[in-house]
């Protein structure tokens, strides 16, 4: 096989080398009939040397479609597969997709080969478009996308300057809601474990803790915070910190409803009771927050209606031609529970 050009090599680039004419190239790509077995082994040794790879819009205006959408996981660490988020989000897209008629492929993404093998994979015209989750803010993965001409949706966004097409939860107004829920309670020390922070959903989580409190005219510095990653063992790590270096807490939001499990797991291992003397809340409202005990108090991310709308971004981009760059931002909800 030919090695790859820098450039992309075009069509009419491979009917040239091939001797044959365009039309009879895009009938030997689509596998259409009445194209004789001598020129289709022509134009396949023309596509090989040349390094071709089918435009996935060039087929679609042609009215072929893979009828299938990819569900691209691009987290690093694996071990977060197991984490509810990421359950939750397969069932609320593959819901929406139920009554469409499109497949729904999933696929984990994590190393910069298995980047370009899957734009690669994709431009090929194997998926209409793809969907997004767990993007971080120094991740390619959507600008490769979108230079390749690919509908694509993000579950959450890189930035506030996002210029990818996403739809989002209200995390810095989740976050604000609860920690106002926590000072109307009578707390004041109010600490808060945070995501990772090279995600942008956890500096919105972050923020609006940070915008409840300077409201309230209280503090909220670096010390009451403590940085996790949406994982129980980081929010038993990071309560059991936070404790150390406050003995007065007597609240704490937690970024994720695994994390504030955590923390239910270290204020338990320290003696303090939930909530007479540490209020907890999380965020997510997963099965988990029903579970614990005591249950939690979260903030509900709508993950049904996110699916949703994801799905209902990338069929409309996908059925128009176009990559537009079109946000969806949801509200959050409190839900109160018994430990808070």
């Amino acid at each position: 096989m030919g090695r790859r050009r820098p450039d992309t090599p075009t069509l009419e680039e491979v009917a040239a080398r091939a001797g044959v004419g365009r039309g009879t190239v895009s009938r030997v790509v689509n596998n259409a009939a009445g194209v004789k077995e001598s020129t289709r082994r022509a134009v396949r040794e023309a596509i090989a040397e040349l390094g071709y790879v089918p435009n996935l819009a060039a087929r679609s205006l042609a009215g072929r479609r893979a009828d299938a959408v990819a569900l691209a996981m691009t987290e690093r660490d694996w071990r977060l597969f197991g984490e509810p988020f990421f359950a939750e989000t397969v069932h609320s897209v593959g819901d929406a997709l139920a009554e469409t008629g499109v497949q729904l492929l999933l696929t984990l993404i994590r190393t910069d080969d298995e980047r370009k093998r899957f734009v690669e994979y994709a431009r090929g015209g194997r998926v209409d478009g793809v969907l997004l989750v767990s993007v971080r803010a120094d991740d390619p993965l959507p600008d490769m996308l979108a230079e390749a001409r690919l509908p694509t949706v993000l579950l959450g966004r890189r930035s506030g300057a996002e210029r990818v097409a996403y739809v989002d939860a209200d995390n810095t107004g989740g976050a604000r809601d609860a920690v106002a829920h926590l000072l109307g309670r009578g707390r004041t020390a109010i600490a808060a474990i945070t995501g990772p922070l090279d995600m942008y959903v956890a500096q919105c989580r972050l923020n609006g803790y940070r915008e409840a409190l300077e409201r309230a005219g209280l503090g909220g510095g670096p010390s009451w915070t403590a940085e996790g990653d949406f994982t129980e063992a980081s929010g038993r790590r990071a309560m059991a910190e936070l404790l150390a270096r406050h003995p007065d807490v007597d609240a704490v939001l937690a970024a994720s409803d695994t994390t504030a499990a955590g923390a239910l797991t270290a204020l338990r291992e320290a003696g303090r009771r939930v909530p007479e003397d540490v209020a907890v809340i999380g965020f997510d409202d997963f099965p988990l927050a029903r579970d614990t005990v005591p249950q939690l108090t979260t903030v509900r991310q709508p993950m049904a209606e996110m699916g949703r709308a994801m799905v209902r971004l990338l069929l409309a981009e996908t059925d128009e031609h176009r990559a537009g760059s079109r946000h969806v931002v949801l509200p959050t909800e409190l839900v109160i529970r018994e430990s808070a």
